[in-house]
């Protein structure tokens, strides 16, 4: 009895072989793209020589650009490094101002020879840490009878002047301080306003009620 052939299983061959001479066809095709490329990319040696030259100044570019970005973090570390302790040390000005505005107001030691000599003590210890900080490059920011900058001030209050231009910082609530070229803190400051028309206020009150 003669066997059967099996009509799946030849297509399935045919298939496969037709498969397998695509895949070498693409292959071969792959190759000679690879061949024609490399072939126009061929550079003479000229050509060679200059390409090295330009990756050789790219290479010597990244170089110093990374050089001086060390550098300038160098400085900077070293110039502002101590920024965070110096903000925080800031609060030893703060505390001696406050101190001393407590005892003069405090009407038992007023006019007394003890507040006299310990205010004294006080001002001689606010030069000492203005000084080492001075020597730090940690400097006052000078503000008063100065127009508002907000780059440098922060207004806290409006004060009437008519003698100051609006705008002109007439009261230091807190010193700012800059170190080096950089803000520490701003001044906290009062600036002058004109002052108000009694009247004109009151009607612009009686004109705000009838709205």
């Amino acid at each position: 009895m003669e066997k059967e052939e099996n009509p799946t299983q030849e297509n399935t061959t045919a298939k496969t072989s037709s498969e397998e001479i695509e895949a070498d066809k693409q292959s071969e095709d792959k190759q000679e793209e690879i061949k024609g490329t490399e072939e126009k990319i061929e550079l003479s040696p000229e050509e060679k020589i200059k390409e090295l030259e330009d990756k050789l100044a790219r290479t010597f570019a990244e170089m110093e650009n990374q050089r001086r970005r060390f550098e300038k973090e160098k400085e900077d570390a070293f110039d502002y490094g101590g920024f965070a302790f110096a903000k925080e040390a800031l609060n030893l000005i703060d505390n001696l101002a406050r101190s001393k505005l407590i005892l003069e107001s405090d009407e038992a030691l007023k006019d007394s020879e003890a507040l006299k000599k310990t205010l004294e003590h006080f001002d001689i210890i606010n030069k000492d840490l203005i000084s080492i900080f001075t020597k730090n490059n940690i400097r006052p920011i000078d503000c008063l009878n100065k127009k508002l900058d907000p780059n440098l001030h922060q207004a806290m209050m409006e004060i009437e002047d008519d003698q100051k231009e609006p705008g002109t910082i007439v009261q230091e609530v807190q010193k700012g301080f800059m170190i080096k070229d950089r803000l520490l803190r701003p001044s906290l400051v009062g600036v002058s306003k004109k002052t108000e028309n009694k009247d004109d206020k009151n009607e612009e009150n009686k004109e705000n009620l009838n709205k």
